[in-house]
């Protein structure tokens, strides 16, 4: 079973502790797999906000946890506090995943964990993070950062998403789903889509891209291209871009590729359809073209993820008694 625990102390926000307590706190109904246990762990009883929180343990139990979540805290104009750095940077250096939500980056960098390394926060603080840690490379411009076993989230439903992302790795795309359905939230926004978008959902029910959408997911099995997409939504592909630039934050292409791969997620983790079955389902014509993108995106081929990451939702029945 993969422990999480929480480093917690005086002026965290409530609500990105709140968020990480809520995904890792509780299995989705209907999943067999075991979830994880979580630990709260702290410096004695602290406050954050108008609540107090009795912690489950100390500060040193943060080293044999599996992965670390590193809430945001309020005062990023001053240095973090010293126990609970160092509490960190040695969870880190047993072996643990170590991820920031919010404005937590603050507390890895002081470890040292983002030195050399690329990572993100709250877009309101991304220039005070990278003037005060110089070796750190921050882009604002990001959900969230995975460097494999430091990880950083931008600000509020962002951490929501990087939490769905560690819930992915562990669990797989389908059981990740299911998390985010008890949780009523969208199943997956990739780590490199913007932070800020204007309208980040169309704000109209005639909006173009409102009966887009729908239509685009339907149809993941034919060969869509921009074209088509342009042409079903009665404008120029350059008209297109820009709309999916400010609704959606990405371009049309790569939001396609992005729902044809997460469908291909979902049909390696629940059917036993071949990589050229799942291919043509998707949309990618071919299991070459598929593997391609597939291991570009996700980081290991097809064939690799099924077997690692097939759904256990509905266990073997036991012929025993």
């Amino acid at each position: 079973m993969n422990t999480v625990a929480l480093a917690v102390t005086d002026g965290m926000l409530h609500y990105e502790l709140s968020v990480a307590y809520e995904v890792f706190g509780t299995a989705p109904d209907g999943v067999a797999a075991p979830w994880y246990r979580l630990d709260v762990c702290g410096p004695a009883a602290v406050r954050f906000g108008r609540f107090l929180l009795e912690p489950d343990h100390g500060l040193d139990r943060l080293r044999y946890a599996d992965t670390v979540i590193v809430p945001g805290w309020d005062d990023v104009d001053g240095d973090p506090p010293a126990d609970l750095v160092d509490a960190v940077r040695a969870a880190h250096e047993a072996g643990a995943r170590v991820a920031s939500l919010c404005t937590g980056a603050f507390v890895l960098a002081a470890a040292g964990l983002l030195d050399g390394k690329r990572a993100t926060t709250h877009w309101a603080h991304t220039e005070a993070l990278s003037a005060r840690y110089p070796r750190v490379t921050v882009d604002p411009d990001v959900l969230y950062v995975d460097n494999g076993s430091v990880l950083t989230s931008a600000g509020k439903a962002a951490a929501m998403d990087l939490c769905l992302h560690l819930v992915r790795l562990d669990h797989g795309s389908s059981i990740a789903n299911t998390a985010a359905r008890r949780l009523v939230v969208p199943p997956h926004r990739a780590g490199g889509q913007a932070q800020f978008v204007t309208t980040p959902v169309p704000d109209r029910a005639d909006h173009p891209l409102a009966a887009l959408f729908p239509w685009v997911l339907e149809r993941l099995d034919h060969p869509l291209t921009v074209e088509d997409l342009a042409r079903q939504a009665r404008m120029s592909s350059r008209n297109l871009g820009r709309h999916f630039r400010s609704v959606a934050g990405t371009t049309p292409l790569q939001w396609l590729l992005t729902q044809r791969i997460r469908h291909a997620q979902e049909l390696l983790e629940t059917t036993d359809g071949t990589v050229d079955a799942i291919a043509a389902a998707t949309g990618m014509g071919t299991a070459t073209t598929l593997r391609r993108h597939f291991n570009r995106t996700v980081g290991v081929p097809p064939d690799m993820y099924r077997r690692t990451f097939r759904a256990q939702i509905h266990p073997a029945a036991n012929d025993g008694p």
